[in-house]
């Protein structure tokens, strides 16, 4: 069974489905086939963030309701994520990092020559 830490490590609790669906569901009609599909991509993790139940299930009101919905339903658990909010993360040859500041001239103009894709 998953646990799911909020806050500690420590103070991980077991994942409740059925709970998170439930609380889905004050937003947008989702089925419990349609989290469990959603969070296929999680079964390799016995431990998970709060902060990824959260993205999923903001994906899933999107897909299932509207924008604002969604965007309503992350702020209302935007607790759960650092005080800073998200940091874009690049990948380069295999490394994740955030910003370009440390990076050559070369990979910069490999960065700037990208298409770009809106989320």
């Amino acid at each position: 069974m998953k646990k799911i830490i909020y806050r500690n490590p420590e103070d991980a609790e077991s994942f409740d489905i059925k709970r998170f669906v439930k609380s889905l569901n004050k937003y947008a009609k989702i089925s419990q086939k349609d989290v469990e599909s959603a969070l296929k991509e999680y079964d390799n993790y016995d431990t998970l963030h709060v902060s990824c139940l959260v993205e999923v299930g903001t994906n899933l009101i999107m897909q299932n309701a509207d924008e604002a919905t969604a965007k309503e339903y992350f702020k209302e658990h935007a607790e759960y994520f650092d005080e800073g909010g998200f940091e874009r993360l690049r990948r380069i040859t295999g490394y994740l990092v955030g910003t370009l500041d440390r990076w050559n001239d070369a990979k910069k103009a490999e960065e700037s020559a990208r298409v770009k894709h809106n989320v």
